[in-house]
């Protein structure tokens, strides 16, 4: 009985205690200003979603009712939602349905427009009855021919940045999380699955699902997915949705997935979502992959056969501590998600591959940068960690700077106070961050407090104002090294002599052909492209990241027998990164340019919307 006692008051100190971290939260979102969000989450704040909808292909739309449980502040007589895109067709209050007037406001480029909804002071729950169009951003409809299988339709939302406000009247800003069930209805024959706490393994006969996601998100982190999909464990926590078709070739892949949950828990403590799950989508997915979750959205393209492209998983399953644990207030702080979680995968990758794999993965992600910082120009503000996005795209953000710089940054910080002190200190900043949303200057505040403290000394060496407020690359950046990277320069200095027969026993890894063709010489000749493509069948064999680099060698070179291998590449993925790689190469000539628009004429119907306006831009 006594045990029983303590462990009621434990039990009720801690629900105080998450409610006073609750109340603090909502507290500090009134300081944060997010120029991405219409709302006003210091007057009216969202803190619960019912959402019950149906996903109809026939029309390809997604209606139904958003019912938002919201902490009225202020006591006023309004509260603004986001939207963009969306068929408001009525909004009521509270349990009993009492409608109530809702105006939008003027709408502006890429944000939509404000949703002014009148409540009354006394207001906690607010039901919006909506359906989306054919311009929701966020969603992507394919047909059957469009996915793996080619039997049926399949439909997925991609919500980061601001895109979730196409397809749920939502207050769409990272600073501000909710917890959420929804109730989902879809054909029979399709199952659904949502970035939530537990989702179904199997189709049931209804085409009714029910999720729950208890832990509170930002409105980027909703996601949706709807299609012939079936599930696969690998242990007792994770597991593989995808297409039938795919689906062993997934779970092969994957096989480590349990393993790499492990080293992430050994290095930054417990994973606190339940499950880990990943969902490999058809190839019109935009991204590698997206860290909904529980339930990581991924690229087919991962899919390579021999487990060489797994270190993606590594990055995505790192954001369930920095990004969806601990998440950036604003767009303009988006490196504290991608700078941390491109640290966090290089630890997870060192415990899970080796110590000589993440020298080499050093030396790449510096590369990044340096060809980054040269693209964009030393002295451009976007090379800032804490960067401007007003009046902008918030998704011109996400570039690779946030990622790779962020990533030195750590390095810098951790070469100056060594790992057994910087380990701790980012699992202790996690832990004190937990399911909050931060700013930049939140973060300076946490190291000055728990790491800098008053030495000065140390403050000198991270020169944490030049790495976070100015462009460019700062002086006391590390130098990575890797010996089997030096071992591939000096074949590199060599092999136009020797020959190039053999060289493939030589450079096997992805890691190793990738730096290999990164270093080409300038000068190389149609015939010497022709002897290391009968070596290594990069063209023909090569997995996505090999191909990708290859092809980009292709195109500075005019290696014209790669021509047809580059269309079909570009025709059938949507991942734009790797595209705008290889767009930008083209649109450097003349003739490149006009063969660049012809592919995009042709590929871009399985496009993502996101990928055709970031292609669309370089034809401008």
């Amino acid at each position: 009985m006594k045990k029983i006692f303590l462990v009621t008051l434990f039990l009720a100190a801690f629900a105080c205690q998450k409610k006073d971290q609750a109340e603090k939260t909502t507290t500090a979102k009134a300081t944060i200003k997010d120029e991405h969000t219409f709302s006003k989450a210091d007057l009216a704040v969202v803190k619960h979603l019912d959402l019950d909808i149906k996903v109809d292909f026939d029309t390809q739309t997604i209606s139904g009712k958003a019912s938002w449980q919201i902490d009225n502040i202020s006591k006023g007589n309004e509260i603004i939602f986001d939207e963009n895109t969306l068929n408001i067709t009525k909004v009521t209050l509270g349990d009993e349905e009492k409608e109530t007037k809702f105006e939008l406001g003027k709408e502006v480029e890429f944000h939509g427009k404000p949703l002014h909804i009148t409540i009354e002071p006394n207001t906690t729950k607010v039901n919006i009855y909506y359906s989306t169009t054919k311009d929701a951003v966020a969603l992507q409809w394919l047909n059957p021919q469009q996915t793996a299988d080619k039997k049926k339709p399949f439909v997925f939302s991609q919500g980061e940045s601001i895109w979730s406000r196409t397809w749920i009247p939502c207050q769409d800003s990272p600073g501000i999380r909710f917890t959420y069930n929804a109730k989902v209805t879809v054909p029979k024959d399709l199952l659904a699955v949502m970035s939530a706490s537990v989702n179904p393994q199997q189709k049931n006969d209804t085409g009714v699902y029910t999720f729950k996601q208890d832990k509170a998100i930002p409105s980027y982190l909703m996601a949706i997915a709807v299609g012939d999909i079936a599930f696969q464990s690998i242990d007792n926590r994770t597991g593989v949705y995808a297409e039938p078709s795919i689906l062993k070739k997934a779970a092969w892949e994957f096989a480590e997935l349990g393993k790499m949950v492990g080293a992430a828990e050994k290095l930054y403590g417990p994973y606190r979502w339940g499950r880990y799950d990943v969902l490999v989508l058809p190839p019109s997915f935009p991204y590698g992959g997206m860290e909904n979750p529980n339930l990581t959205f991924l690229t087919p393209g991962v899919i390579a056969g021999d487990r060489s492209l797994t270190s993606l998983l590594a990055h995505e399953l790192g954001h369930s501590w920095s990004g969806n644990l601990v998440t950036n207030a604003t767009w303009d702080d988006i490196w504290l998600n991608e700078g941390f979680t491109t640290y966090v995968e290089h630890r997870i990758g060192e415990e899970i591959f080796g110590k000589k794999e993440a020298e080499m993965q050093d030396v790449l992600t510096r590369k990044d940068l340096d060809d980054n910082i040269a693209e964009y120009g030393a002295t451009n503000p976007d090379t800032r960690l804490k960067v401007s996005l007003t009046n902008r795209n918030p998704d011109d953000g996400i570039s690779q700077i946030p990622y790779v710089k962020g990533y030195n940054f750590l390095k810098v910080i951790e070469a100056a106070v060594g790992r057994e002190k910087f380990d701790p200190f980012i699992k202790n900043y996690f832990d004190a961050h937990a399911f909050q949303s931060i700013t930049t200057e939140d973060f300076v505040k946490y190291l000055k407090e728990n790491l800098i403290k008053d030495d000065k000394s140390l403050a000198d060496k991270i020169k944490l104002d030049d790495w976070i407020y100015k462009p460019g690359i700062p002086s006391n950046i590390t130098t990575p090294s890797s010996e089997d990277f030096t071992a591939i320069d000096n074949i590199q200095k060599s092999w136009r002599k020797t020959g190039v027969k053999g060289l493939s026993e030589k450079i096997k890894s992805t890691t190793e052909k990738q730096h290999f063709i990164d270093y080409l010489p300038a000068d190389i000749t149609a015939e010497e492209m022709v002897a290391i493509d009968n070596e290594f069948s990069f063209t023909k064999n090569g997995n996505f990241v090999i191909k990708r680099q290859w092809f980009a060698q292709a195109i500075i070179h005019q290696y014209k027998p790669a021509y047809p291998a580059i269309e079909q590449f570009m025709i059938a993925t949507s991942r734009t990164g790797s595209l705008m790689t290889l767009y930008k190469e083209l649109v450097k000539t003349p003739e490149g340019k006009t063969w660049a628009k012809q592919i995009f004429e042709k590929a871009k119907s399985g496009y993502h919307a996101t990928t055709v306006q970031a292609v669309e831009g370089l034809f401008k």
